[in-house]
């Protein structure tokens, strides 16, 4: 049975010193081992960005996809191998702005696939241009009289868009978000668990301790009830977005994996790629 060190290996990060993304990383190993899941039952498909490198620093299936292509990319995965764990991960450029209509539509499909999203309101491997979820004013290299966009509400969009999993954490405080994740690979169905992992280097604005100052977690609402859609999305307006814990889950509704016809409980892995001979023989025919 797996533990929480075999899901490290020796590849070292090369994120800047003092970068969210570790305890991302940290959390995510914790959560994996927690669950007593085997490295090779596990599967984590990345976009591009500094957040993009995640999947070669953990000891489990990898693949590095291309900018805002992790989420059908997991899903192929996904349908490939039903049986693997599949989990996504990326950035709030990466996931929010070329990637937000896979998004849309990987939360209405409603695979199981748990989605980690390290947002730090920058795009921080090309050097400092605001992102998606820079705020409005936001100053940047590409802004520098301040951003003219609103910010896009990825929690809002997720919610409007039927998501059944829904949680936001912070990476200083490593036990929520390794509960978060762990929760959202339990969770049958695709979850989001957006990750404020501030950016030391280019947002001097969003620091560790802005999220300190600005957040609030929803443990400090104990008559809150994360199975109501309706609370959750008013509590996310009412917080402006800024609020941590678990949003939303819905245990009901079916994953799509269930609802497709004919597909078969065994992975294609493990099919038998074998064809009657008589089939074959037809088949040739139309190549003679």
């Amino acid at each position: 049975m797996a533990t929480v060190k075999e899901f490290r290996n020796n590849v070292r990060p090369n994120w800047c010193p003092g970068c969210g993304d570790f305890a991302v990383q940290a959390s995510m190993q914790r959560a994996l081992g927690n669950l007593n899941l085997e490295p090779e039952n596990v599967a984590l498909i990345s976009g591009i960005g500094c957040s993009g490198r995640i999947s070669g620093y953990l000891n489990v299936y990898g693949f590095h996809g291309v900018h805002g292509r992790s989420l059908p990319i997991a899903q192929g995965v996904k349908l490939a191998n039903r049986n693997l764990t599949v989990l996504a991960s990326g950035g709030d450029g990466d996931g929010f702005g070329i990637g937000l209509g896979h998004f849309m539509h990987a939360v209405r499909r409603n695979m199981d696939i748990t989605y980690v999203v390290m947002d730090n309101q920058i795009y921080g491997l090309t050097k400092g241009q605001h992102s998606p979820t820079s705020a409005f004013g936001f100053k940047a290299k590409t802004t520098p009289a301040g951003n003219i966009e609103n910010a896009v509400s990825p929690l809002q969009i997720a919610l409007s868009a039927g998501i059944t999993y829904l949680a936001q954490g912070f990476s200083s405080d490593v036990n929520q978000l390794t509960e978060l994740i762990q929760g959202g690979i339990e969770h049958k169905g695709f979850s989001l668990i957006n990750v404020f992992s501030p950016c030391v280097t280019y947002n001097k604005v969003n620091t560790y301790e802005w999220f300190k100052e600005h957040t609030v977690s929803l443990d400090q609402f104990p008559d809150y009830d994360p199975t109501n859609r309706a609370a959750a999305i008013a509590k996310v307006m009412e917080t402006d977005g800024l609020c941590t814990g678990l949003i939303f889950k819905d245990d009901k509704k079916p994953v799509f994996e269930d609802l497709l016809q004919n597909y078969p409980q065994e992975a294609y892995l493990n099919t038998k790629l074998e064809m009657d001979q008589g089939l074959f023989d037809e088949l040739m025919k139309e190549f003679a």
